[in-house]
């Protein structure tokens, strides 16, 4: 026989004698949530299939809003009640601050050294800590309101350029993208990538290495890995995901100590009053700490700000035009608010924004249809614990599918309609709306974001006026990714506003 036969016949006959083990063994009663019928070895594997939070939610209304799936060797939590979540984030919070170790955060989280993908410990308190002083507190935001002004008045410059006398057809993923890349890499590195069409990119090569890896990054996080679950499938590699994500993590460790070099060289000479950048404040703690804060724990960290704060908000903002044009009803309200109370001899500025609760409706409205986050960041159980009543065991992963409890019929009037009036006079959501998460590791960029999307969005409506590309409406079908990017990249219909066209020749 050859080495591979051996193998194989050796594998069979060690999980013959788990699954005889198990036979044998006295099954002990425990109260645990209810659960589909599953197979040997790959558990709830088989029933898995895209959209991952459509199918969960389809399980969870045949067995429950607390579920229990096993994939492959991991226990499951299926979570789609909001009573059961504020029991997961109140009493068992400490319990459920984990992250479950998967192959990607041990490259992309440079060995889970990341504040997204770091256990709950002193690392991950002292990363949050410095993410909230450094980059999301108040005085953080308000340091860089020029910044993201600046981009939100470059996405309207670049669409103004572009546009006929009459309306012009517009493609929108793109140039929204670039907008939240450009405010994240400036806070982060004092850098644009994305540059308007008649400016002369100096940083030709650069710009498009960091498109590159950043498209390979969220087709590789979005592609699930069974060796996480199996482990037989990890020993051998399969599909090669180990291969790919050790090429990935060589390619952004060379651009972002590139990116770490040029702050080390910038620090000293910056102009006076210029905010400082996130890695400036990571290398000033690394001068005191140099073997905690190492230059991989700063490029981990880098990556993580740039997935988790751009992709979100694009995909929001792209939701966002999206059921507007089907709904030209809410557009009209809309630019009425901003005609009302900014008018139209300047650009909306952030210190509007609270000035415009109908923009924030809309905002709340697309983020519970379409919430960046349909499942929440896997957390893990530390130690056993209880859960609306059913016992949950240590090293559980628990998802919570945010999608589902923002649409279920139980929780909200007319779920499935686009009503941003029903945010109006609502006061606290509680446990039903959480677009960001909720507990101690909730997103700490919910201020960053909503500025972001807000300032985006309102000022799009003010420029511009907006029409489908043809009569039918616009397709909201979802495609494949973690933060439930449209299927069909957005295209519409755009002309300048005539009495916005004076302000925006002088851009």
């Amino acid at each position: 026989m050859n080495e591979i036969q051996v193998f194989f016949i050796s594998f069979l006959s060690l999980i013959s004698l788990i699954f005889l083990f198990k036979l044998l063994t006295p099954k002990k009663r425990r109260n645990l949530a209810p659960t589909p019928p599953s197979f040997p070895l790959i558990g709830h594997l088989h029933l898995i299939k895209q959209p991952f939070h459509r199918t969960l939610h389809h399980l969870s209304s045949k067995y429950g809003p607390i579920m229990s799936l096993r994939f492959g060797s991991r226990p499951v939590l299926i979570i789609t009640s909001p009573s059961a979540v504020e029991e997961c984030f109140t009493r068992n919070d400490i319990v459920l601050a984990n992250r479950p170790l998967l192959l990607s955060g041990k490259y992309l989280d440079y060995d889970h050294t990341t504040m997204g993908a770091a256990p709950y410990g002193k690392l991950w308190r002292d990363l949050r800590r410095i993410a909230t002083l450094e980059l999301f507190s108040t005085a953080r935001l308000n340091a860089y309101v020029g910044v993201r002004q600046d981009e939100v008045r470059s996405l309207i410059k670049s669409i103004y350029q572009d546009l006929w006398q009459d309306f012009t057809r517009v493609e929108m993923k793109s140039r929204i993208q670039g907008l939240s890349f450009n405010i994240i890499m400036r806070i982060v590195a004092d850098k644009r990538f994305y540059r308007t069409t008649e400016e002369a990119d100096r940083d030709f090569d650069e710009a498009r290495n960091f498109k590159d890896i950043m498209r390979e990054v969220f087709e590789i996080s979005v592609a699930s890995n069974p060796g996480d679950f199996i482990p037989f499938l990890k020993w051998i590699d399969f599909q090669g995901l180990e291969k790919k994500l050790q090429k990935l993590q060589t390619k952004f460790d060379s651009f972002s100590q590139t990116l770490i070099e040029e702050r080390r060289h910038m620090i000293g000479s910056s102009e006076e009053g210029k905010a400082k950048t996130f890695i400036d404040a990571l290398l000033s703690l690394q001068e005191s700490e140099p073997e905690y804060y190492t230059d991989n724990i700063i490029k981990g960290n880098i990556l993580v700000l740039l997935l988790a704060g751009t992709d979100t908000s694009s995909v929001t903002i792209e939701w966002a035009m999206s059921l507007l044009l089907n709904h030209p009803d809410v557009l009209t309200r809309a630019r009425a608010e901003i005609d009302e109370h900014i008018g139209h001899e300047r650009l909306i500025e952030e210190t509007d924004l609270p000035n415009l609760p109908y923009i924030q409706c809309i905002v709340h409205e697309t983020l519970r249809l379409f919430p960046a986050g349909p499942l929440l960041v896997p957390h893990e159980s530390s130690e056993d614990c209880t859960i609306g009543g059913f016992n949950v065991s240590r090293g559980t992963m628990v998802l919570v599918n945010a999608w589902a409890i923002h649409r279920d019929p139980q929780l909200w009037d007319e779920p499935l309609s686009f009503k941003p009036e029903r945010f109006e006079k609502t006061g606290n959501m509680g446990y039903r709306f959480i677009p960001f998460g909720t507990g101690r590791r909730q997103c700490p960029g919910s201020g960053l974001a909503n500025r972001v999307v807000m300032s985006a969005l309102a000022s799009l409506i003010q420029c511009f006026e907006w029409e489908r590309v043809g009569e039918e409406l616009v397709d909201l079908s979802e495609g494949k990714g973690l933060s439930m990017p449209k299927k069909k990249p957005l295209e519409a219909m755009c002309k300048v506003r005539e009495r916005m066209s004076h302000v925006l020749k002088e851009l």
